[in-house]
């Protein structure tokens, strides 16, 4: 059985609603942010040694990482749901979006994040590099999405799934999400779908889900 190590306002909300949409069974370990620091408690650790979630266990294996889980899940249980062919253009999209997520959409977001929640005072770093980053990002984004309904084409994959976390973070700030309006039809489309209502239902409040 799959257990997914579920922290609250967290990344492991995606795996949830992978699990969701390919309707596997599962079970769920909760864990709570302390709430002064924001940071997952030390318990996550007795999983995984740099005690983050998301993390899985399956039998006898751990995953940790986002998209070490996905690809981990598709191999395992996907019967070809939610991937592109192979050899396609769309595989290609699709797995580069991937690694996006995390690799480029998510530094500059947590940059921010740090700096706001920790009252950090160097404009010339926000203001010269954090807030300029952002924009390139996710001004790639909205123009990418112009060019087809989900990331990796128009089929609904597990690519629109890692990329949903960056975008709802994104969409803390309205002003982000406004002047991107194929980026707001994607939030409204995904939040839409009875799998992420489930995942909703089965992991417990979640702030970003309300964000647009």
């Amino acid at each position: 059985m799959i257990v997914v190590h579920h922290l609250n306002n967290s990344r492991s909300q995606r795996v949830l609603w992978l699990l969701e949409e390919l309707a596997i069974e599962y079970e769920i370990k909760r864990y709570e942010r302390d709430t002064e620091t924001m940071l997952a408690p030390t318990s996550l650790r007795q999983v995984h040694p740099l005690g983050k979630s998301p993390v899985i266990t399956d039998g006898e294996e751990t995953i940790a990482e986002s998209g070490a889980i996905i690809e981990y899940l598709m191999d395992r249980y996907g019967n070809g749901r939610l991937i592109p062919a192979p050899g396609t253009p769309e595989r290609l999209r699709y797995t580069y979006w991937l690694h996006y997520a995390e690799g480029s959409a998510m530094p500059p977001l947590l940059l921010r994040l740090i700096f706001n929640n920790f009252g950090i005072g160097d404009s010339n770093a926000m203001d010269g590099f954090i807030a300029p980053q952002i924009k390139l990002h996710f001004d790639y984004i909205e123009g990418e999405l112009h060019k087809s309904t989900w990331f990796a084409g128009e089929e609904f994959t597990a690519a629109d799934i890692q990329m949903s976390f960056p975008l709802e973070l994104l969409a803390t700030v309205a002003p982000d999400v406004e002047s991107r309006p194929k980026l707001k039809e994607f939030l409204a489309r995904i939040h839409a779908r009875p799998a992420y209502k489930r995942a909703l239902e089965r992991g417990g409040k979640y702030d970003f889900a309300n964000s647009i």
